[in-house]
């Protein structure tokens, strides 16, 4: 193997050490390719992606946050572990969903949907409990960093209707603003109450710069508003493709949160 994709894709991956700029970037476009396979896949199967669908999702986003977190505490040995890493955990995560909707179709026919998510759920109680096994070392933590992330959220609803700014209004882009302030709150949270790490790139800059987590928050925002602007400009004429783009940002933002929340409540 090259030495140049051993270091940039395999060598995070082994001892699971973050991101860099390259690896960074090939994931995003990976992510890219998987929505409009996705997206192709769902057609073929007359699957609505609806809010209902998003919805039901949401209890796998987080059976693989805590999956992950499954390989944080080093309860699975290698080489099975290294499914749990980035990004090798999003595609094990996808079929394990694609599963799920196609057992619950199968099962259940045109009232697959609830089963879909209960599967989900299931998973996600199946993860946790593995994990409640570890002891609880911090047990106020949860409720802090949702108590963070959801004030956050309120201020940024609340400037949003008095500056009459689109993309911070509607119940669709305040779900993905409640994932991604309770991801920034997670990171400050981790990062300025217990001295952990942030591994992506440019967030692990910012907060060296700035000296604080809280950086974090108008980080997201800078980020987050521009790209709902765009999807709902860019997607409007397909509605399918513009609430998969939404499950994968509401994904970006809900996946690293709570797998943060869980690692800091259990001391991991």
């Amino acid at each position: 193997m090259h030495p140049w994709i051993y270091d940039h894709y395999v060598d995070p991956i082994l001892y699971d050490t973050g991101y860099n700029p390259v690896n960074t970037v090939t994931w995003a476009l990976l992510l890219g390719g998987m929505i409009l396979l996705l997206l192709r896949l769902f057609r073929r199967l007359e699957i609505a992606i609806d809010e209902r669908f998003v919805l039901a999702t949401v209890p796998y986003i987080l059976a693989g946050a805590s999956l992950r977190v499954v390989e944080d505490a080093e309860l699975v040995a290698a080489p099975l572990k290294y499914l749990l890493i980035t990004p090798l955990i999003y595609f094990l995560a996808a079929v394990a969903t694609l599963a799920g909707l196609l057992l619950s179709r199968w099962a259940l026919g045109e009232r697959w949907i609830f089963g879909y998510a209960v599967v989900g759920l299931a998973w996600t109680a199946t993860n946790l409990a593995l994990l409640a096994t570890l002891g609880v070392e911090s047990p106020w933590t949860p409720f802090a960093i949702l108590a963070i992330g959801s004030a956050a959220t309120l201020a940024v609803a609340a400037a949003g209707l008095k500056l009459k700014i689109a993309p911070l209004s509607g119940r669709p882009n305040l779900l993905l603003i409640f994932a991604h302030m309770f991801d920034a709150a997670s990171t400050y949270v981790g990062v300025d109450w217990f001295g952990y790490v942030e591994k992506h790139v440019v967030p692990s800059l910012l907060i060296d710069l700035a000296g604080t987590a809280l950086v974090m928050f108008p980080l997201k925002l800078l980020i987050l508003i521009p790209v709902l602007a765009l999807v709902e400009r860019a997607l409007r004429d397909d509605p399918s493709l513009e609430s998969l783009t939404r499950l994968a940002l509401l994904t970006l933002g809900l996946a690293p949160a709570v797998r943060n929340t869980i690692r800091l409540t259990l001391g991991i």
